[in-house]
């Protein structure tokens, strides 16, 4: 399914991050920056050892935020590392956060200029967000953007398997655009 806000077209596919056609890929980092499963460990593995170098730069990133880095081996411009909450219930902040790492993810897009990026499903692996409520905030927050900036030709969410795919696609169909 594909929709288009304010001149950006959104779309889902089913596939591996690390071989997108955008700009820009999405990591779902941890807050240390340290590599990890998942589709972290599929970007730092892709993109080789210049990323890890990079992130111990940085540092670390809190719960919400996101930093860019150069792609190492990968052909896209840049990495926008978003760290997503751990799912604790869905008391302690979780939405706000993921709500956030999106948002910011999309900020530092904008930020370096780009016109496409690709995003994971973030927080809805190991860090046990419900897949229904994860996509949902994800669509919503990437809507909420795009309708106050212009510039993005397109975003794309890269989706690991098809019952995440199934769970983006019914979150854009009841989207209010």
């Amino acid at each position: 399914m594909t929709i288009t806000i304010n001149n950006t077209e959104i779309s889902l596919v089913i596939g591996d991050i690390t071989r997108t056609d955008t700009e820009v890929i999405v990591n779902a980092a941890n807050s240390g920056l340290r590599g990890g499963g998942g589709v972290d460990g599929a970007i730092h593995r892709a993109g080789g050892p210049v990323i890890m170098e990079e992130c111990r730069k940085i540092g670390s990133c809190p719960t919400g935020n996101a930093v860019v880095t150069s792609a190492g081996n990968l052909p896209v411009r840049y990495i926008i590392h978003a760290v997503g909450p751990i799912y604790r219930g869905g008391n302690q902040g979780e939405d706000e956060a993921l709500r956030s790492a999106y948002h910011e993810s999309m900020e530092r897009a904008t930020e370096n200029d780009v016109a496409s990026v690709s995003f994971p499903a973030i927080s809805a692996g190991v860090y046990g967000y419900p897949l229904d409520e994860a996509a949902r905030i994800a669509v919503e927050t990437v809507r909420d953007y795009l309708k106050e900036h212009s510039g993005m030709e397109r975003v794309q969410f890269v989706l690991f398997d098809q019952r995440t795919f199934d769970a983006f696609n019914r979150a854009l169909e009841s989207l209010d655009v």
